[in-house]
């Protein structure tokens, strides 16, 4: 297995907000190779500093969010920070509600803004680290986020390409509690010598089954044309990380029952997951 980039020095964000706009027009050093991931026996004297890439639909965020509450960082994702955004006063709020309205990206420089406010607020707060979803999406995004702090791992979740339009289209959110709910049974044969990959339903309770929404955008033809657009954006952006020797690429072989377990072997913290387990 490939070698994985892990921090072991201390976190260098209370000193890299004064820099965040400069590193917008300039160029960020190269940093050294990183060492190989350990099994680590404590956790807390390591700075957390992850990205997790992946395609609309793989489940980033639900495994980063699992990986956060582990670990004991926060998981921030971008687009969280933008819907607070929106609905706070902040002097953000009426130039991102005009961009989102017309259907616009929002720019770097405004989700920078942003992360950047995130991460001094959790300084504040202590936070040594962090686990990002959603943040970079390109080549420009990572060369400012390097010129911030020191990003020790990137984590590349794959399925193939039928396992996310099925599990896209098996989205379903409930409309009174807001609880997202997946009705898609998906079962993939393996050929050519790829697994096959079997998902079960996360069905809704008898309380929300009747109150069950699909959103919009989540026909066939919008889902493959986000996963092709993702496509084109992601190649170059996972180029950068394995060139730095911090891409760690893993198959989901399933759902959560199933990639869970093998995710934290990889990552060596199957051991720290069975002593929570041990003393909750």
């Amino acid at each position: 297995m490939a070698a994985i980039s892990r921090l072991t020095k201390p976190s260098t964000l209370s000193s890299s907000f004064p820099r965040l706009w400069r590193s917008i027009t300039t160029t960020s050093t190269t940093q050294s190779p990183p060492s190989t991931l350990s099994r680590r026996s404590d956790l807390n004297s390591r700075s957390i500093q992850w990205v997790f890439l992946g395609c609309p639909g793989v489940g980033k965020g639900t495994y980063a969010s699992r990986l956060s509450k582990l670990l004991g960082v926060p998981h921030i994702a971008t687009g969280d920070l933008v819907r607070h955004e929106l609905s706070s006063s902040g002097p953000l709020s009426t130039q991102l509600a005009d961009i989102v309205n017309k259907g616009q990206l929002v720019s770097d420089e405004i989700i920078i803004s942003l992360l950047s406010k995130r991460l001094e607020v959790g300084e504040t707060k202590g936070e040594s680290g962090f686990i990002l979803d959603g943040f970079p999406r390109t080549i420009r995004q990572a060369e400012i986020l390097e010129g911030v702090t020191d990003i020790g791992l990137v984590v590349n979740l794959r399925l193939p390409e039928q396992a996310l339009i099925e599990k896209c289209l098996g989205r379903r959110i409930c409309n009174q509690c807001g609880k997202n709910f997946n009705v898609a049974t998906i079962d993939i044969k393996g050929e050519n010598g790829k697994p096959e990959i079997r998902m079960a339903p996360l069905n809704p309770p008898a309380q929300c089954a009747s109150k069950l929404i699909t959103r919009a955008d989540d026909t066939e033809e919008v889902v493959k044309e986000r996963l092709r657009v993702y496509g084109e954006m992601s190649q170059p952006l996972e180029e950068f990380y394995r060139s730095r020797g911090k891409l760690l690429e893993f198959d989901l072989p399933g759902g959560i029952p199933e990639s869970w377990p093998k995710l934290l072997e990889v990552l060596n913290l199957d051991e720290q997951e069975e002593k929570l387990t041990a003393t909750a």
